[in-house]
């Protein structure tokens, strides 16, 4: 054989080897975390056995003596599956973003600690009752077992990024409380700085269109006019909305919408109450909710979703009760124009005269061992979230969440409620997150509560107020009893899915905004369509996509073309919704047809007026954009519609709706074929849940850390809700993050399925082995008595008391 030879033979075995060492590295590294569920282990300071039972699907049902055995088994079995997870969201908490993914998270930090979650966690850590610390404390030295017993054997994203996890601290599950109280608040300052905005490119007869019934609320508010030139609210939206798009960017974002609904035992089939709640929060990998049962016989008996990283119940039942929630929509974030001394910018003016501010340096790490340090500064009402330097106005933020709450005791009490009692007990230390809570019982009773924190102020906080006097400062909040309630009502039935929380003469101001009608009047129509309901009904309601919103627009459509001067072929294509009745199913053409009107109508409406940028905010924000296209749709006299760019006529509302209709048909031409019948809504509509590494689509190939893409039919407007942001077509991002249906004393019969799996290690077998179920509208059985959950156990490991300690560190 020739040397020539020889040398490429070698080169070739070296390749060989080399891809062989790499796919054993990458075997070794993805599988190493993923657990055993039936090696029976050994834990410290356990005081008895405990046995833990998964069912197929990986779902543990702990079975413990005490209730700090239960809750010290409860964290190592989140850290087995999820980790990772919990690591990224306690640095959301702490604003330590930067020290894992480097220096352009320094802006997200910084907002992030200007939160000031973690002090209020401290503060509450050293006020709970003996049991719920002893919960926290349990649950921490749990997790920590798992670290130190596991530090070789990490989930694969800690060594992609090049650290290891801290031990875990009670605080840090308190931090996350704190976390869903801001990303439940978060859409109040986006919506504020927007209304100013438009404000002032458009008057305020044109912003009063961007709020519910075209400016009811608008009239109340009193505040100075901004100064013409847009610095100010520039420098807010460089720093914030950049800093909460990072966020947005790893899927940590959180409460969205939701739906929840109850009939009482003369509403149902069975005789008992029947219950249904599907929180609508970010999709993602992993998902947000871990599902688990936790039991200690005559103590505690609950079983429902908790947040990794904490080990109480979010939502679920227990032997009694069930309990759901929905957003609420309170608006609980004020923004200030705060007057700045010119010769000393530590000072700000208030009610007469000068005041420090409050300045704290912050320290913040970056990956790569570099670090920086930069200024919070905060007047009474908040933290400076706007540019400072060289200024004389900057925005404070004040936010409901610095306030004392206790969240955390009011989910403690809500998992061993008993009753109706019990269960408004617990609500009254709701005061950050403000929910919709549905109630369901055993006996046969049903109920609807709003519960959290709203503020107590002058008029309403939709714009921006002036923070140099106490006029509009905040007074206080609404007690519970002040908020809206419902208990047995006699139609036998609750709802909510965001809509309006009360009735325009309800006294108090909760907030301006909520969802559109649509999926709360179809909810409603559903549940009057039959004298009594049963599982098969509640199955199809979570199901739906049926459309009220097309089911109103589309005749309006079909006017608006057949009246315009449209090309022969465009008016063809409305056959497409020649019987349809607005069901947006991803089998059929009719909602792409719709769906891209609809968004084209919006961009119609306001980019003449808006400007190209602007509008691209304005879409940027649901809230605002479908809030203004409802008030179109119901009063189609708006002066919004006339396109100023024309100087030959004024246009119509049926002129911009048939112009948006044909630039739907051109956008689906253009990209599916000019064959209509094939623009599948499913085609165009997909969902792929993504790992906040998925990015990178290396690692994707090498590790598998996204899931799909998977068609699916119905949008933000029906039951069944998968949505996408409007400047964003079609890229679902939200959708229902679980679906729960229970008959209260039947806990047996008890439906659920989250979109993603119980594992968030990325070659489990549970990791996104529910999708498919999730996506196909299907569920799995959610067993309560133990000789079911034993028979359907496929897995089952005991948690013997080991030697022990003091600190698991």
């Amino acid at each position: 054989m020739s040397t020539g030879r020889k040398i490429l033979r070698v080169f070739i075995y070296i390749i060989v080897l080399g891809i062989l060492a790499g796919w054993i590295f990458v075997r070794i590294l993805s599988y190493r975390a993923v657990p055993d569920y039936n090696r029976d282990l050994s834990v410290a300071n356990l005081e008895a056995p405990v046995h833990v039972y998964r069912d197929s699907l990986g779902n543990p049902h702990i079975y413990a003596t005490t209730e700090n055995d239960l809750y010290r088994v409860t964290g190592y079995l989140q850290a087995q599956d999820r980790l990772w997870q919990m690591d990224l969201l306690r640095r959301v908490t702490q604003g330590r973003l930067s020290e894992i993914f480097g220096a352009g998270f320094v802006d997200t930090d910084l907002l992030l600690r200007a939160l000031k979650i973690p002090e209020k966690s401290a503060w509450l850590l050293d006020s709970l009752p003996a049991p719920v610390l002893g919960a926290l404390e349990a649950y921490a030295d749990g997790v920590n077992q798992y670290i130190s017993a596991n530090l070789k054997k990490l989930p694969p994203e800690f060594a992609i990024l090049g650290y290891k996890p801290e031990f875990w601290q009670p605080v840090n599950s308190l931090n996350l409380i704190g976390y869903m109280a801001w990303d439940l608040s978060g859409g109040n300052y986006s919506a504020e700085v927007l209304l100013e905005k438009i404000r002032q490119k458009t008057g305020e007869d044109g912003t009063a269109l961007f709020l519910p019934d075209s400016g009811r609320f608008y009239q109340d508010v009193v505040y100075p006019h901004f100064p013409e030139d847009t610095l100010l609210l520039s420098s807010l939206n460089n720093r914030l909305f950049r800093a909460m798009d990072k966020i947005k960017d790893l899927g940590v974002q959180i409460f969205s919408g939701s739906n929840n609904w109850a009939v009482a035992p003369e509403k149902s089939a069975y005789n008992l109450p029947i219950m249904a709640n599907d929180m609508h929060l970010g999709l993602g990998m992993p998902g947000i909710w871990y599902q688990i049962h936790e039991v200690v016989e005559g103590k505690v008996n609950v079983t429902g979703v908790s947040i990794p990283g904490n080990p109480l119940i979010v939502a679920g039942h227990n032997e009694d009760i069930a309990w759901g929630m929905t957003n609420l929509y309170v608006d609980d974030i004020d923004l200030f124009r705060e007057k700045i001394k010119e010769d000393d910018s530590t000072k700000y003016y208030y009610n007469g005269a000068w005041h420090n501010m409050e300045i704290r340096k912050e320290h913040i790490r970056i990956k790569g061992g570099e670090s920086v340090d930069r200024m919070l500064r905060y007047t009474r009402h908040g933290p400076i979230i706007s540019g400072f330097k060289g200024m004389k106005e900057a925005l404070s933020m004040q936010w409901i969440g610095f306030d004392y709450s206790n969240e955390h005791q009011a989910i403690y009490l809500l998992n061993r409620a008993k009753d109706w009692n019990d269960f408004t007990s617990a609500l009254h230390y709701f005061g950050s997150v403000s929910q919709n809570f549905v109630y369901a019982d055993r006996m046969g009773n049903i109920g609807l509560y709003a519960a959290g924190g709203a503020p107590v102020r002058k008029g309403s906080g939709v714009m921006i107020r002036p923070g140099d006097t106490s006029t509009y400062d905040w007074k206080g909040r609404l007690s519970l009893e002040e908020f809206p309630h419902a208990y047995d009502p006699p139609d036998h039935q609750v709802s909510s899915a965001n809509n309006r929380t009360t009735t325009p003469d309800y006294p108090e101001y909760i907030g301006t905004f909520f969802a559109q009608n649509y999926r709360i009047a179809r909810i409603r129509q559903m549940l009057n369509s039959k004298e009594k309901l049963d599982l098969d009904d509640f199955i199809r309601m979570q199901a739906d996509q049926h459309s009220l919103l097309a089911e109103m627009m589309v005749p309006m459509i079909r006017k608006a073309v057949e009246r315009s001067k449209l090309p022969a072929s465009y008016k063809e294509t409305l056959s497409l919704f020649d019987g349809w009745t607005g069901d947006m199913s991803r089998d059929l053409a009719a909602p792409s047809v719709f769906e891209v009107t609809y968004n084209q109508f919006i961009l119609e409406t306001i980019r003449d007026e808006a400007g190209e940028a602007l509008s691209r905010e304005i879409t940027g924000n649901s809230t605002l954009s479908r809030t203004f296209t409802d008030n179109l749709l119901h009063n189609s006299d708006n002066p919004w519609l006339d396109d100023i760019r024309t100087t030959d006529k004024k246009e119509t509302f049926d002129d911009i709706l048939a112009r948006a209709y044909r630039q739907a048909v051109d956008y689906l031409t253009d990209r599916y074929g000019k064959n209509p019948g094939k623009w599948k809504w499913g085609d165009i509509h997909q969902l792929t849940l993504k790992h906040p590494l998925g990015k990178v689509s290396l690692l994707n190939r090498i590790f598998h850390l996204n899931v799909g893409p998977f068609a699916v039919g119905g949008s933000f407007h029906t039951v069944c809700p998968y949505t996408y942001p409007q400047n964003n077509p079609f890229v679902i991002n939200h959708g229902a993050s679980h679906r729960h249906i229970f008959i209260a004393g039947d806990w047996d019969k008890s439906l659920t399925v989250i979109p993603t799996g119980e594992s968030g290690v990325p070659a489990s077998d549970h990791y996104g082995d529910q999708t498919v179920l999730y996506t196909e509208n299907r569920y799995h059985p959610d067993y309560f008595s133990k000789p079911l959950i034993v028979e359907h156990a496929k897995y089952h490991a005991v948690f013997s008391p080991g030697e022990k300690k003091t600190d698991a560190q």
